[in-house]
């Protein structure tokens, strides 16, 4: 039987989400504002949260109605026949979001939606999930417009991006999500050498040499399905094992590089490929961004630069931007360049034509993915 899921993602890589889920045999594939939805056997969405790089989660569709009020929507969420779903012993969290409800309180919304859950659990079963906000068991998502409502539980648990080799606890790291969608939205395969060097924790390198290794993202992880009633162990260990035995072996010839001018980052990097399993794909190297050469003849070079938010760092960073257009053209000819960036100033303060400018957000900061092709020559604008 085909279900229905919605797979939210980062802002901008909805296009490259659907491109990933339709690999993985996902049909009806819709790419909306912050997602795509598509459809499947249940079982479809083992392999999408094993599997997806750009997903942030999936989300199972339960149910979907109209609404008035929260009257209404007491009866419909009521009305799901939830110990279908998942025992009453597993303890519960419910989110809401929406767009132009009527509602005068998504707060008494989640509430109402919540009680209507746990009524249905008590008049079929006599008891009620128990509530926890923090680590729950099972999260049910409601998502509510002008007129409908329509409910969703969560099959993944904690945000996909959560690969479980994260060690650093940064202000605002570059989720790992999004730096898989970085390296699908710059056309990188992993027989390309790639470079960022402005490496920080290592994330872009990471994301990159788990492509090489056809290591899954959530090899290493558990999932909120787990937790709910229709999950088949045996079904689910087959496909974790078979996405094991595929797992390459570090090549002899490493094509990924790594670099940074402070030693903490080196030391964040290694400490974060480590983690990740896949130390011997990439060498971790401390340079200077400005003066180190290509590491071959060609290739992508990605990076997340700082972006300032302080009026003193927007001035430092607009010294180093020319700088660095300059070291490009130096070093870099014949490959590809790409920057992600809250700095909207980028291309223009380096003095160069991007190929391509890419609208992304980062969480709340609106960002640009610009990729530029360095060839000899003026390249100016």
């Amino acid at each position: 039987m085909s279900e229905r899921f919605f797979a939210p993602c980062p802002r901008g890589l909805e296009a490259a989400l659907a491109t990933e889920l339709a690999a993985l045999r996902a049909t009806g594939i819709v790419p909306g504002e912050g997602g795509v939805a598509f459809e499947g056997g249940i079982d479809l969405s083992y392999h999408v949260n094993l599997e997806s790089r750009i997903a942030s989660r999936i989300l199972w569709r339960v149910g979907s109605a109209g609404y008035r009020n929260e009257r209404d929507l007491y009866a419909f969420v009521h009305g799901i026949d939830w110990p279908r779903y998942f025992k009453a012993e597993r303890t519960l969290r419910v989110d809401i979001s929406a767009t132009r409800s009527p509602l005068a309180s998504l707060e008494f919304a989640t509430l109402r939606t919540k009680d209507a859950i746990c009524d249905r659990f008590r008049d079929a079963c006599g008891t009620r999930p128990s509530i926890d906000k923090r680590t729950p068991d099972v999260r049910v998502h409601a998502y509510l417009t002008e007129r409908d409502a329509t409910i969703y539980l969560d099959t993944s648990g904690e945000p996909l991006f959560k690969r479980g080799y994260r060690r650093d606890a940064e202000d605002a790291p570059l989720r790992e999500n999004l730096a898989a969608g970085l390296l699908a939205l710059a056309q990188w395969h992993s027989a390309r050498p790639l470079l960022d060097p402005m490496c920080g924790s290592g994330t872009i390198v990471a994301e990159a040499a788990q492509i090489a290794a056809d290591r899954a993202p959530g090899l290493s992880r558990t999932f909120g399905f787990q937790k709910l009633a229709w999950y088949d162990g045996p079904t689910w260990q087959r496909i974790r094992q078979r996405a094991r035995d595929r797992v390459r072996a570090a090549p002899d010839a490493i094509s990924l590089f790594a670099s940074d001018i402070a030693p903490a980052a080196i030391a964040r990097t290694a400490s974060t490929l480590r983690a990740a399993n896949v130390d011997g794909f990439v060498r971790v190297e401390a340079a200077d961004a400005l003066a180190r050469s290509a590491p071959a003849r060609e290739g992508l070079l990605l990076a997340n630069p700082p972006y300032g938010v302080r009026l003193a760092d927007a001035e430092q960073l607009a010294a180093l931007y020319p700088k660095l257009g300059d070291a490009l053209k130096r070093h870099f000819t014949g490959w590809t360049a790409g920057f992600f960036t809250g700095d909207l100033r980028l291309a223009k303060l380096m003095g160069l034509k991007p190929e391509r400018r890419i609208p992304l957000w980062n969480g709340a900061i609106e960002c640009r993915l610009f990729l530029f092709r360095i060839v000899a020559g003026a390249m100016r604008r």
